[in-house]
């Protein structure tokens, strides 16, 4: 247990990349949290996906012991979060169990998104925010440059810390800082318990271990305890501080930040962000900052391979243990089979979601165009929530479609202005301000659907502004608009598994391109085969792939013409016949490819 006075706890918050993970691991080797031989590069980033990318994806906590030249020692709690926009969620949490941040700015690419949304975050639960300026020992720093930023654009006016996280410049001060700076806790551990749950994970030998921060009250083993949200009672099994090691301990006082294991053995019994109480002294209000995590992205999952269903089933079910933050439920399409339906919190949750369950479980799998949800109101004055393109009602039955919207925050350089505007219009964005940070930056705000954002949108600003340009964006809510479901047909039949709902004014662009795409990849038949796009009733676009055709007249070396105009009819008959009763195999690859094509929407 430590004293309330001698407690920090803090969080770093950075856009991705200006190096909040190197940060944290010069921290712990300072400390001495971590010996030097059992250290490495990312030491609180314990997924392989998260040190090949370079990025944090789930929020970590870990306790380290500083004492101060006075002989005072002070126990620092590091809470660190995710950096990427698709986890601004988690982020939140993990800033609801602090007092303080550090926020960490590239001294060679300077105030990014990222960075302002993260300081909103910070500022709105109230925290001591100390602006740091990271990677000063490069050549292209540019440290007055960013101090002017912080103080112009962030509004901090305190001086930042000058560090080289990879260099260890500046470490000592910035713990120095920690304990200086930034308030203790406020608690009381006489009072009844409360505490917030902020990330969860799953073992396979304890059941769910909870990364908790005591507010009020002390954690110990052996009292019952309840979930404020559900209403699950618990007994508590064990309790101790992440070093980052568990380590057991009698108590979680006031203040203090830890686990907590309570023999749970399914992740859904319970919330993130929910707050434990004592089952004997209820309270009579949560503690702030907790909301449901809401999938905004949906998209099918399908194995390419049928009998490895059974293996997708479990190796869903295991990652939701560890991931509770997308949600899975069965889908049968009769192009690919059966199958799950997900959603995911982004483009980059999706990305990884399907990147370990084919390097984790050896899965080989098909992922359909990613779509948005959508709120469809009917004749029969129903509204309908439409995640699903072939959920989609039929034309004649609709009355509104409204679709849901972001505001978008762009931070670029002035000279690549253009290329980023034409793309915000070609996407259907509504202008809503334009900032000029500095001499040589500027910030946009727009509108924009998000079902626009979802299809390479990311990718297409990275390539328009030469890697300069930085994003950030939240949901405003839902908007009408012309949407319409966009279907497939070859050879007369539809194929579910390629129907997108896109914007009416982009349906013919998209639907003549996936037509050419098909054409290119589907092989031949010994009959003529037609790929055609449709909406409501009418076909908008198609491409005719040719029949495979064979030389019947080779064995004709001679005789009367009447004899090879009989054998061109009798292959004409039988392609006639092939036709009517065949049916065509689209391959993989086939899928693959018109599911990443982003034409019609540049």
């Amino acid at each position: 247990m430590s004293e309330p006075a001698l407690l920090r706890n803090f969080s770093i918050i950075a856009h991705i990349d200006h190096g909040k993970s190197t940060l944290a691991d010069r921290l712990l080797e300072a400390t001495g949290t971590i010996a030097k031989r059992e250290m490495q590069e990312q030491i609180m980033d314990s997924m392989e996906l998260e040190r090949e990318r370079g990025i944090t994806i789930k929020a970590k906590a870990v306790r380290m012991r500083h004492a101060l030249a006075a002989g005072r020692e002070y126990t620092l709690n590091l809470i660190d979060t995710p950096g990427h926009v698709d986890f601004t969620y988690e982020v939140s949490r993990a800033l609801a169990a602090c007092e303080g941040a550090l926020l960490v700015v590239d001294a060679t690419q300077g105030i990014q998104a990222q960075t302002i949304a993260n300081l909103h975050l910070a500022n709105e639960v109230g925290l001591k925010v100390i602006p740091v300026i990271n990677k000063i020992d490069l050549p292209s720093a540019d440290v007055d440059g960013t101090a002017e930023q912080i103080f112009d654009i962030l509004h901090l006016l305190e001086e930042p810390l000058l560090v080289s996280a990879k260099q260890g410049i500046g470490v000592d001060a910035t713990l120095k800082a920690i304990v200086e700076r930034l308030p203790p806790p406020v608690g009381d551990a006489a009072k009844p318990i409360a505490a917030l749950v902020f990330d969860s994970t799953f073992s396979s030998y304890r059941g769910v271990v909870l990364l908790v921060r005591v507010v009020d009250g002390a954690i110990r083993q052996g009292v019952k305890a309840r979930f404020f949200s559900t209403g699950l009672e618990v007994v508590i099994e064990e309790v101790g501080y992440l070093t980052p090691r568990q380590t057991p301990a009698e108590q979680l006082s006031a203040g203090e930040v830890g686990y907590v294991i309570t023999g749970i053995k399914d992740i859904h019994q319970f919330r993130v962000g929910d707050t434990i109480m004592e089952a004997a002294r209820p309270l009579s209000a949560p503690l702030p900052g907790y909301k449901e995590a809401k999938p905004v992205v949906f998209a099918g999952v399908f194995p390419i391979n049928a009998s490895d269903y059974p293996q997708l089933k479990a190796a869903l079910e295991k990652l939701n243990l560890e991931d509770s933050s997308f949600n899975y439920f069965p889908e049968n399409s009769e192009a690919l089979g059966f199958g799950y339906r997900l959603g995911f919190l982004g483009l980059l949750h999706m990305d990884i979601i399907k990147e370990r369950l084919e390097r984790e479980f050896g899965l080989a799998l098909i992922i359909t165009a990613p779509n948005v949800v959508y709120r469809v109101q009917t004749r029969d004055s129903q509204w309908h929530v439409v995640d699903n393109p072939a959920k989609f009602p039929p034309h004649g039955e609709i009355l509104i479609v409204e679709e849901p919207y972001v505001l978008m925050t762009i931070i670029l350089p002035i000279e690549h202005q253009e290329g980023v505007l034409n793309l915000l219009k070609d996407r259907r964005g509504v202008h809503v301000g334009v900032e000029y940070l500095a001499a040589s930056r500027m910030m946009v705000s727009y509108q924009l659907p998000l079902g626009e954002m979802v299809v390479n949108f990311y990718d297409r600003l990275k390539s328009v502004s030469k890697g300069y340009a930085s994003m950030d964006y939240q949901p405003i809510g839902y908007k009408p608009a012309e949407m319409v479901r966009l279907e497939i047909l070859i050879h007369g039949e539809p194929v579910d598994a390629l129907n997108q709902i896109v914007h009416k004014d982009k349906a013919y662009a998209v639907g003549k391109a996936m037509c050419a795409k098909l054409k290119e990849l589907i092989d031949r038949q010994n009959f003529e085969v037609a790929i055609q796009a449709r909406i409501g009733g009418k076909i908008i676009a198609r491409e005719t792939l040719g029949a495979r055709r064979k030389d019947v007249l080779a064995k004709c070396y001679g005789g009367d013409i009447t004899r090879k105009r009989k054998l061109l009819e009798k292959q004409k008959e039988g392609k006639r016949r092939a036709k009517l009763l065949g049916s065509v195999e689209i391959n993989q690859e086939a899928f693959l490819a018109v599911l990443k094509l982003d034409e019609g929407r540049k």
